[in-house]
Order: structure tokens, then sequence, then C-alpha cells
């Protein structure tokens, strides 16, 4: 497994291993590290779409606000590259954030409307920018082919989507189903922060989201199928931050399934850890 660390190292790795690769491509998988099963399915899933595998290890100050956990994000670059070996990664990038961003660097990338709008870019104003900034970068340094990003962050997964599309980027977005525990927690690295009794209550989120899937398949708005869903949450313990019914694609609120695919989502903090979510609803019964 190779590594670099500045931008010269990475395209002369990235070149070398697409020459021995026949010239083939290259899938990336764009991550924070801290890696758990949920980034090595992602790797997985990257080695079946690609000859060469490459994932980027770079905690991203741009997305990330000014009193948010960025000092305290989680990092194991030792652990990250035991992991990275074991699933059969070809190149690992692990910039500084001086070689990402360049002292004068003024160039950001913003995706201005749906689904940028709304929830985590109504709660963490800025995320979005930095997410999309970061990611056309990574896609443009590495030259991938094939880009991929786990459903669990469901709304940062359809603005790269967008933002890809609108700029004509070279590179295809493929989707990877959530990772969860065996009691339906979502894998997430800020999920060591939680201390045992919150472990314990944090799969009620992922529980009221499939139960909510359930009753709005049955027919019906969606205002008081969400409405219970939230009072349950907070009566549990957690500080919700959204609870709703969205078109899939655009993230638009909706107030009842129709004929487009529609996705529930949700934040909710307990304790110190802000945990996201989501699932797809299928159409009503009968429909």
């Amino acid at each position: 497994m190779r590594i670099a660390r500045d931008l010269d190292s990475l395209r002369r790795e990235a070149a070398a291993l697409r020459a021995a690769a026949g010239g083939g491509a290259l899938a990336l998988v764009p991550t924070m590290g801290a890696l758990h099963a949920g980034h090595l399915a992602l790797v997985a899933a990257a080695r079946r779409a690609a000859p060469v595998v490459a994932v980027s290890i770079f905690v991203n100050p741009l997305q990330f606000g000014p009193h948010e956990d960025l000092a305290t994000y989680p990092r194991d670059e030792e652990g990250d590259l035991a992991k990275l070996r074991g699933a059969g990664c070809d190149l690992v990038w692990l910039p500084s954030v001086e070689a990402m961003y360049p002292p004068g660097s003024v160039t950001v990338v913003e995706v201005a409307g749906p689904p940028a709008e709304g929830f985590e870019g109504a709660h963490r104003p800025g995320h979005f920018r930095g997410v999309a900034t970061v990611c056309a970068k990574l896609f443009l340094q590495t030259g991938a082919e094939v880009a991929l990003f786990g459903e669990k962050d469901w709304q940062q997964l359809q603005v790269v989507r967008r933002m890809v599309r609108d700029l004509d980027l070279p590179v295809r977005i493929e989707p990877v189903p959530t990772v969860r525990e065996a009691d339906g927690l979502a894998l997430s690295s800020r999920n060591r922060f939680l201390t045992a009794e919150e472990r314990a209550r944090a799969p009620l989120l992922a529980a009221s989201l499939r139960e909510a899937a359930a009753a709005l398949a049955a027919g019906g708005p969606a205002a008081p199928v969400l409405a219970e869903a939230t009072a349950a949450l907070a009566a549990a313990g957690f500080a919700v931050d959204y609870f709703a019914l969205v078109e899939a694609e655009s993230l638009r609120p909706i107030e009842a399934l129709g004929d487009r695919p529609a996705r529930l989502v949700a934040a909710a903090r307990l304790g110190r850890v802000r945990l996201l979510d989501n699932i797809g609803v299928p159409p009503p019964e009968g429909r």
C-alpha cells in the first residue's frame, strides 16, 4: 500500500498504480479517518468498482463551524493505515491542511440551492460549502473515475451528486448502504464518544425511523407521524434537530408519500454526540 502526503507524490503514485493495472480506473473513498466497518464497506465496494483503490484521510476544517468539534474529532492514523492494509487499499492520500489549501487559497465551491438547503445546511451553515470544495479538489487531485459515499450522510451524498452534475466532473458517484450495529445504530466515528448509558439509548433513533416509515407506508399525512416520532425521541432524552420526510434527491420536505422516491431524515443530539440517520420510505401500499 502506497502513502502520499503531497500532491506531486499522489499523482506520481496514482499514475504508477494505473499503469500497473493496465491503465485501469481509480476508485476513491473520501474519509476523515477514525475508520470503522462502514468505511471498510466503502473500500470493499471500491474494490469491486475499479482495479485501483485510493482512500483519502483528511479532517477538513472548511466543513466545521466555529463551535463544532474540529479540535476533538477522532484521529488515529496508525490504526487507520493498518485497517486499510487489511482491506486491500492501494493508495492512501494523507494531505496536511497546507497541502490541501495552500496559503493564499481563496476559491470555494458551493451548491447554492437544493439539496444543500435546510437540515444540515441550516443547522451547520457553511458545512456543505466545505464538503463540496474538498470533494471537488479530491476528485481533481486523484483523477478518480468513481467515488464511493455512504448513504448514512444522505444529504451530503445528494450535495456531492449535484455538484458533480453541475460542474460536469468526470467522476461517477456510487452510494453504499448504511452499515449498522446489530441493534440498528448507524456506524459513525463519533459514536465512540457516547457513554455506556447513551449507547444503550442511541438505537432508538433508527427504531423511530423504521416505525415512522412503516406508518407512512400505510398511507395518510406525514405530520402526525413525524410529530409522534419527534415527541418519543425527546421523551427518551434526545435533543431533536429535525425528523422529516423529504424527496430523496432534492431534500425538499413533503407532506405525504407520492410517486417519487422519499426519505426520512433525522438528526438528534444525545449527550455530546450528534447522531444522523435516514431511511428510504416505500410508496403507500397498493400504489
